[in-house]
């Protein structure tokens, strides 16, 4: 057992690891994200992550993604071959999470094909453009990829109250996952095709809560391989992660006051409810969150 984690979520020991769509450039300093460029903001390079814009039009561009066969500083290859070393090693956590998310995704959608994950520090280079850390976890569509510095876990639990834990970093890889099936299925496009983009209600708030009801939809069925083991304590691991990034959350920690038009992602609220609304139904089909009020 971990120092730290009273109850971690636990893989089974004897399970073998597939690192095949893992990039490890954890020690790699890319090119940082010319952030707040323009008026943009922070919020506004997420969002056109988030909906497949490039923001290469205004971050100086970037073409360079997750590839097989990458020379690493920290190499996931070697270090993580069971579900023994999941339990203990961080990175191979994140690999861990990452065959779940793939074997439930196969099951469920047709003409599946798996997303890509790199791991990075500080900075790197994606289909999508120059990204720094300062941007948190993100999908990019072109490069049908998940980019991850694992420092923000941290930051979630330091920074904005999350409860941190196993099941937090679960919820966050689950979530980008979300956003690839997105964009396998249409969901991505649907939503560019909305008018009103941001907002409790925008197009971006609805793409961004479908993501963590998927997140959630994942989780009810990943104990079914018996590869991975939680329970209510780590999902609530989950809920709390899914509340310290709701927009009003982080606008009160940033700014001092919460500006809903401006809302991308939505509110801790309703980002807990549809979480758990993929939870409690196991079913993406509960996740049309286009249809009515969300």
């Amino acid at each position: 057992m971990r120092k730290g984690y009273a109850d971690p979520v636990d893989f089974d020991d004897n399970a073998r690891l597939d690192t095949s769509r893992i990039s490890d450039q954890r020690g790699r300093r890319g090119p940082g994200l010319a952030l707040g460029g323009g008026g943009l903001g922070i919020v506004g390079v997420i969002l056109a992550l988030v909906l497949g814009v490039d923001p290469g039009t205004f971050t100086g561009g970037g073409t360079t993604a997750p590839q097989d066969g990458v020379e690493s500083t920290s190499d996931v290859a070697q270090r993580c071959r069971t579900g023994a070393d999941a339990d203990q090693d961080e990175g191979c956590r994140i690999v861990a999470i990452e065959n779940s998310l793939k074997t439930y995704w196969a099951s469920a959608v047709r003409d599946f094909q798996p997303a890509r994950t790199q791991l990075f520090t500080g900075g790197t280079s994606t289909g999508c453009g120059q990204a720094s850390s300062a941007v948190g976890p993100f999908y990019c569509p072109p490069d049908q990829g998940i980019f991850l510095d694992l420092g923000f876990f941290e930051e979630l639990r330091t920074t904005y109250g999350a409860k941190g834990g196993d099941f937090a970093q679960a919820y966050v890889l689950a979530h980008e996952y979300g956003h690839h099936i997105q964009n396998l299925t249409g969901q991505s496009e649907r939503a560019r095709q909305l008018r009103e983009q941001t907002g409790p209600q925008g197009a971006s708030t609805r793409l961004e809560l479908q993501a963590d009801c998927y997140a959630g939809t994942w989780a009810a069925n990943a104990q079914r391989e018996g590869f991975v083991t939680f329970d209510d304590t780590d999902v609530a691991e989950g809920l709390s992660a899914a509340a310290a990034v709701g927009d009003d959350r982080i606008q009160e920690k940033s700014a001092g006051r919460v500006d809903p038009e401006s809302w991308t992602h939505g509110s801790a609220a309703q980002r807990q409810k549809w979480f758990t609304t993929g939870y409690k139904s196991g079913k993406p089909s509960a996740c049309n969150t286009f249809s009515g009020t969300v």
